[in-house]
């Protein structure tokens, strides 16, 4: 929790001053001011689940948003992920391991929420968001396809199912429309109780 909170506090540092950074352009460059009615990305993502009396684990999979601007610095996003796969990581003595395979246990991850986005006339833009959802586990021990995605989907629902929120923030950096973003946040799931889980992403943007 204090590594979750330090970098969701990190980024709203940055995010502080990348505004006032920006002041000192007077004219802002007329392709930024019509890149900025909203965007869409894919990305890969770690959502490191830490359940009570339960080793942790690191799902690995993918995902994807699009988000519309309703305002210059505020945007409504949503976004969907599948995680397939967990990564193991052993130290043995003074040397580390890590093995990724797929996994049995599948969770499928829905949000949707506003983002607050700061610095949008220049390349670099950090944001803040809170997003709420949901957080579906199926199981599975066929190979990751669409078939599957579908299975898990359509348990939509079940008593698998938990509500989930999630604030964060990042970093996004554009060359013209196509740019990378990079994201960590606290994915809060409830299941007798709220269990804190960090989460990752991080890939290629596409603003317009």
């Amino acid at each position: 929790m204090k590594r979750i909170f330090s970098c969701v506090g990190l980024t709203a540092i940055l995010a502080l001053s990348i505004p006032a950074s920006s002041q000192v352009v007077q004219n802002p460059p007329r392709e930024a001011s019509h890149l900025n009615h909203g965007d869409f990305s894919v990305y890969g993502d770690m959502f490191r689940v830490s359940p009570k009396n339960y080793p942790t684990l690191n799902f690995l999979g993918l995902g994807g948003r699009v988000g519309f601007n309703v305002h210059p610095n505020v945007a409504l996003e949503g976004e969907m992920n599948y995680d397939f796969e967990q990564n193991y990581t052993t130290v043995q003595g003074t040397g580390a391991s890590s093995t990724t395979i797929t996994s049995g246990v599948r969770p499928l991850t829905g949000l949707f929420g506003p983002k607050f986005q700061f610095g949008t006339s220049g390349p670099f833009r950090a944001f803040l968001t809170g997003k709420a959802g949901f957080v579906e586990w199926s199981t599975s021990g066929k190979s990751p396809s669409g078939s599957t995605f579908t299975g898990a989907f359509g348990q939509f629902g079940s008593n698998s199912t938990n509500f989930a929120a999630y604030p964060g923030g990042g970093i996004e950096a554009y060359l013209g429309p196509l740019g990378l973003r990079v994201e960590a946040g606290d994915e809060i799931y409830l299941d007798n109780g709220a269990h804190n889980n960090l989460r990752v992403t991080f890939g290629p943007s596409f603003r317009f």
